[in-house]
């Protein structure tokens, strides 16, 4: 795939329209200026044809609000018409930086606050777009995806409303389980990874990095995250081994049993590098865990990777195991809110994931394909492939 440009055929599905709600509003303007960029400079042979009414603008981003009454309610207004659009519908479920006043009181946005104003926004469209596609990137109450007593499916249940409100197609990144996506089977549902990013981030920032299965190895922290690593390690060509965990099912402790011990399957990690890969940090907890039963097991450099960096418990247990040589870099996405202090961490890698939601809103709206972008085998082999030549030249 080059760079900056696809070689897109077909005819365009209506006008291309962006929502970033406030949520996810930095993201959304880094995607509109990908989008502007590149359809600037697209020379289309159809490009007189009505359908392509609106096609070069000078942002795709649809005006939108969502004000609040003082009782804490809202509304969503649109304030340009929207009739025919195709719409892409950005919100970051778990951008907890923002607030509204309740009765005076100021009140953190919780992802049932952002879902809320995620269903305002389409019930404001009325029904007057031609496709709606709402990018979820962490999937809202994607870790409540199963019954195991007497509880709520609220994700089934979300994705259910969603679809029924005249949703088209969701698209999440790395979906706690995909499996959920069995709850909407007659729509789109489309669950990322972001694998290309975390290879491209480590190798920016870290020269000297011996990519081979004597010296590098990929590692699960638990069971539900072998798919991950073992996808990883194929394509990197390195060995991969996992944890498991040993519960205390006799206690329930926030609501999840217990950990009790981390429990490891898998060859030598000795003197090797290794990248534990998940797909979000939450407390960082169990990561912390990993990166300190690895290093008992003599491991050498250690990368915690995960799309979402949530640090639901600060920064300071990161800051502690990266001062005592436990954890040496930690790489997470821009596709949840990251705070201001955990930017300026100089053992962070910030993985951008603008360009490629731009490459996935471009390529649908044209109708096409979007199989190439969701397997990005050949793109990792040959930035391995590039960064493994600047090592041999230097």
């Amino acid at each position: 795939m080059p760079n900056d440009e696809r070689n897109l055929e077909t005819i365009p599905d209506g006008m291309l329209g962006l929502i970033p709600l406030e949520s996810c509003k930095e993201l959304g303007v880094k995607v509109d200026q990908y989008l502007v960029s590149w359809r600037e400079k697209r020379q289309h042979q159809h490009e007189t044809d009505p359908a392509f009414k609106g096609y070069r603008r000078d942002s795709y981003i649809i005006s939108t609000s969502v004000p609040r009454f003082g009782t804490g309610e809202a509304k969503a207004v649109i304030k340009e018409s929207v009739r025919g659009y195709d719409l892409y519908l950005l919100v970051d479920v778990t951008n907890h930086s923002l607030t509204y006043k309740v009765c005076g009181y100021e009140n953190h946005m919780s992802p049932d606050d952002h879902y809320s104003d995620l269903k305002r926004i389409i019930a404001a469209v009325g029904g007057k777009a031609r496709r709606i596609t709402a990018i979820v990137p962490f999937l809202y109450e994607s870790r409540q995806h199963k019954r195991t007593t007497r509880e709520s499916l609220d994700c089934a249940l979300a994705l259910q409303e969603l679809t029924a409100m005249g949703v088209d197609n969701i698209i999440t990144f790395d979906a706690h389980d995909p499996r959920v996506q069995n709850a909407i089977p007659l729509k789109g549902f489309e669950t990322v990874q972001p694998a290309y990013q975390f290879i491209k981030g480590i190798l920016k920032n870290v020269k000297d990095l011996q990519i081979d299965a004597d010296h590098m190895m990929i590692i699960s922290p638990d069971e539900g995250g072998t798919n991950r690593a073992i996808y990883l390690a194929n394509v990197l060509g390195l060995d991969m081994g996992m944890f498991y965990k040993r519960r205390d099912f006799s206690k329930i402790v926030d609501g999840r049993n217990p950990i009790v011990a981390h429990e490891f399957l898998g060859s030598s990690v000795e003197g090797k590098d290794v990248i534990i890969i998940d797909d979000m940090i939450s407390s960082g907890e169990s990561m912390i865990d990993v990166a300190t039963e690895l290093k008992k097991r003599k491991a050498n450099r250690i990368f915690v990777v995960a799309t979402f960096g949530l640090f639901t418990n600060g920064l300071e247990k990161f800051d502690e195991a990266v001062a005592d040589g436990t954890i040496y870099k930690v790489v997470t996405t821009n596709l949840t809110y990251q705070a201001p202090e955990l930017l300026s961490r100089p053992y962070y890698i910030n993985c951008d994931m603008s360009k490629y939601i731009a490459y996935i809103i471009d390529t649908l709206n044209h109708d096409s394909s979007i199989s190439d972008l969701l397997n990005p085998y050949d793109r990792i082999e040959r930035i391995v492939s590039k960064y493994k030549a600047e090592q041999q030249q230097s």
